[in-house]
């Protein structure tokens, strides 16, 4: 994949990740298409970036806020060529704990919402032809982290539909990418909500020394760019877990396969 001139639509763009994958693509050549809650931390964002940038701010949750912020993202330079599903909020609470009212934000924000971004642009996508899909998942996504229930489920069910819209759009020229990150320097500790719903306020010792952010996006776009279909990006034990549950690439083949052979087709015949 070659980032010059590509246009790549990053949500959860205003620190974190998705800010460095953001510099990291600009680096590259591609011009970004940045959003997010806070307009003025994407703007600082967009300074340190000397490619074309397009500031879109919305909660990804405001579904008419989306589908217009879809509209501007297609039209400012003729369609994206790389969309990133990264915006999402973590977890530090016992189960036993917890309401369930922060189950429902949790999986709201990381997952249904996550969902919404990428429907408003399968279509665009494969009319075009080409393109990418990355979602952002987790460790916590492949393996059950205590404290992290409701994280966890969110993270694993966006690993799940990322998977099965893989195997769909197997034959369009779209490829779909599945992120796993482990502890990474950003501040999704100190955001993460407790039982109660409120933020933690604090980070921890292995998001402390985590990953760099920037580390971390060169890693996720290298492989991107090499058209690797599930991506762990993490050191020692959480690597080793990740590696552990990683999905066999022949699995993957062999659902394409069955998609190329007429599964979807029959499905909708019966």
């Amino acid at each position: 994949m070659s980032f010059t001139d590509q246009t790549a639509w990053i949500t959860g763009a205003s620190s974190g990740i998705g800010a460095a994958l953001a510099r990291e693509w600009a680096a590259r050549g591609g011009h970004v298409i940045l959003s997010g809650r806070d307009e003025a931390r994407l703007a600082a964002v967009a300074g340190d970036i000397s490619t074309d940038t397009l500031v879109l701010p919305f909660d990804v949750r405001d579904d008419a806020a989306l589908a217009e912020a879809t509209k501007k993202a297609l039209e400012w330079k003729g369609g994206v060529d790389l969309a990133v599903a990264n915006a999402g909020i973590s977890q530090r609470s016992a189960a036993v704990e917890t309401a369930m009212q922060v189950y429902r934000e949790i999986i709201e924000v990381d997952l249904i919402a996550q969902i919404a971004f990428a429907q408003g642009l399968i279509g665009p996508m494969t009319a075009r032809g080409r393109g990418h899909l990355a979602f952002i998942s987790s460790i916590a996504g492949k393996v059950g982290v205590p404290m992290r229930t409701a994280y966890s489920a969110a993270k694993f069910g966006l690993a799940g539909y990322g998977d099965a819209l893989r195997g769909e759009l197997s034959q369009t020229g779209v490829q779909v990418h599945t992120i796993y990150p482990g502890s990474i320097r950003t501040d999704v500790s100190r955001n993460a909500l407790t039982a109660d719903g409120s933020a933690r306020g604090k980070s921890d010792k292995a998001i402390d020394e985590g990953i760099d952010p920037a580390d971390a996006a060169k890693t996720m776009l290298d492989a991107i760019a090499a058209g690797t279909r599930e991506i762990i990006v993490a050191r020692g034990s959480e690597e080793a877990l990740g590696e552990l549950r990683r999905t066999p690439d022949q699995l993957f083949d062999q659902v394409a396969a069955m998609v190329a052979q007429g599964y979807m087709e029959r499905l909708k015949g019966e």
